[in-house]
């Protein structure tokens, strides 16, 4: 049996549109049902795809400190690889396991820089949110006072909930830079600061269907605990197959589905 040739992970032909397009608050669910179509193609794939990266993040983070830093950086990497399969069920092939590797084989030092980027980002968020949280409990800790310390922190559960919602605040906009970039880098070859700096304009355009797309995530991903949490076997491959959704109607000139016979592989 002659092995099957994975393409060369390669944009729409339609082109690239930037900043990006604006839509209606409905597409968040559109690219809720536009993931599961791409889910049902190839489901057994998609799991198998995920127990795998999952084992292998595990034994990667086992590593002290470096094992962290790495799974950090690749995770852009094989966030690529799946945006390639999910191009690839688009337009009628099959999801391959060498997908998972084509973040590796291009443009692999601009996927990890976003990786870096996004580490280095939430590194700075949550010192933020020490930083604020110092200034009310640590100069109790500083004291050794420990009937201080506790009366401090029980006096400052407020500003603790303040910094609390300041790093999520932040991680927003964060998030925001993050979410197309593999996408660009993988598809377009755009540069990390370029493809996060897209990506963060297009998803605050669409601001309100990603309220939209948050809600129904969230609304599933309690769903998705019902069963032991095998629910989400299902919804994060779900999820991921919407963020190419979502760049494809966001980011390209011919938004339009490629019609596919769904195959079970």
């Amino acid at each position: 049996m002659n092995a099957t040739t994975v393409p060369e992970p390669n944009a729409i032909d339609s082109g690239l549109v930037l900043p990006g397009r604006a839509l209606p608050p409905g597409a968040g669910w559109d690219w809720i049902a536009g993931g599961w179509k791409l889910f049902v193609r190839a489901p057994v794939m998609w799991i198998a795809a995920m127990v795998l990266i999952f084992i292998a993040f595990i034994a990667i983070g086992i590593v002290p400190i470096l094992g962290g830093i790495a799974v950090q950086l690749l995770q852009p990497v094989v966030a690529a690889g799946l945006i390639v399969a999910s191009q690839s069920l688009e337009r009628g092939g099959n999801f391959e396991l060498d997908h998972l590797f084509a973040g590796f084989k291009k443009n692999f030092g601009n996927l990890a820089i976003v990786g870096l980027l996004f580490m280095l980002g939430g590194i700075v968020i949550f010192l933020i949110f020490l930083a604020i949280v110092a200034m009310t409990v640590g100069t109790a800790f500083l004291t050794g006072n420990v009937e201080q310390i506790y009366s401090t922190i029980a006096a400052s559960v407020l500003t603790i909930l303040f910094g609390l919602l300041v790093m999520l605040a932040l991680l927003v906009p964060l998030m925001a830079a993050y979410w197309f970039a593999p996408a660009l880098v993988i598809l377009h070859d755009m540069q990390p600061m370029a493809a996060m700096r897209a990506s963060f304009f297009a998803c605050f355009r669409n601001f309100i269907a990603f309220i939209v797309y948050g809600f129904i995530v969230l609304v599933l991903g309690f769903i998705a605990m019902i069963p032991f949490g095998l629910g989400y076997l299902v919804l994060i491959p779900v999820v991921m197959a919407s963020v190419y959704v979502a760049y494809r109607q966001i980011f390209t000139e011919d938004t339009a589905p490629v019609v596919a016979k769904p195959t079970f592989a």
